[in-house]
């Protein structure tokens, strides 16, 4: 069974009073691995959604994403200051699997409209806290010889950059390969860059990860450390 018969079948079986669904992540593009997993949104009229659940179904695992218009709205308006809406990019992209009274096409279009007005803009008090964070792992980087350590500073110093690089362009963030994925396209060569530059840490030498985090530092103001202050909560 094929990634959209499956992704229909489960949906059928687990809600078939459903109003619409959608397929998306990597099991609706040409991008699925043999490990991917089934992304589906569903939308229902009302309980048991919202909820969550990861299944196996036909030798696939699931992921299914369950909301009523209410919640859809609810989660994309919350997700949205934090310019990372997985919810949004699987009806964005996604394949619009069934479509009962037309709620799937409007929320895909309100979706695709959202996607292209790009994520709001970042503050200059995240930046900065993302700068201080990135210059005090580099400061560790500088000063660790051992080498767990150094791998675990420079596999979080990899991660921080590509956030802060997405976030300086103005660019949707992701995690994990969603992350990559970003960076291909709203930095090309970064992802690359950093990657040799972990293997080079790897080996033993810091300075082309360094060189490269430094580069990226840059360009949102460079290194923050002396001056850098936030509140505390009462």
């Amino acid at each position: 069974m094929d990634a959209i018969k499956a992704a229909r079948a489960v949906v059928e079986e687990q809600h078939p009073e459903a109003r619409a669904a959608f397929l998306g992540g990597s099991g609706a593009t040409g991008r699925r691995t043999v490990t991917s997993d089934l992304d589906v949104v569903v939308l229902l009229h009302g309980a048991p959604a919202p909820y969550r659940v990861s299944l196996r179904y036909a030798d696939w695992p699931v992921e299914m994403f369950v909301h009523t218009e209410a919640t859809w709205h609810a989660y994309i308006e919350r997700e949205l200051p934090t310019r990372r809406s997985p919810l949004l990019w699987m009806c964005a992209d996604g394949l619009l699997l069934l479509d009962v009274d037309g709620l799937g096409a409007r929320l895909a279009a309100q979706a695709r409209k959202l996607v292209a007005a790009g994520p709001p803009p970042v503050s200059a008090e995240e930046i900065d806290d993302r700068r201080y964070a990135i210059t005090d792992l580099l400061d560790d980087l500088a000063g660790s010889s051992d080498q767990g350590e150094r791998l675990f500073i420079a596999t979080e110093l990899v991660r921080r950059t590509g956030e802060l690089a997405l976030a300086i362009s103005g660019s949707w963030g992701g995690g994990g390969k969603w992350l990559a994925r970003r960076l291909e396209v709203a930095v090309p060569g970064l992802g690359r860059r950093l990657h040799h530059g972990l293997r080079e840490v790897l080996g033993g030498r810091v300075e082309p990860l360094a060189v490269v985090v430094e580069e990226v530092l840059g360009q949102g103001g460079g290194r923050l450390w002396v001056g850098y202050e936030r509140p505390g909560t009462p």
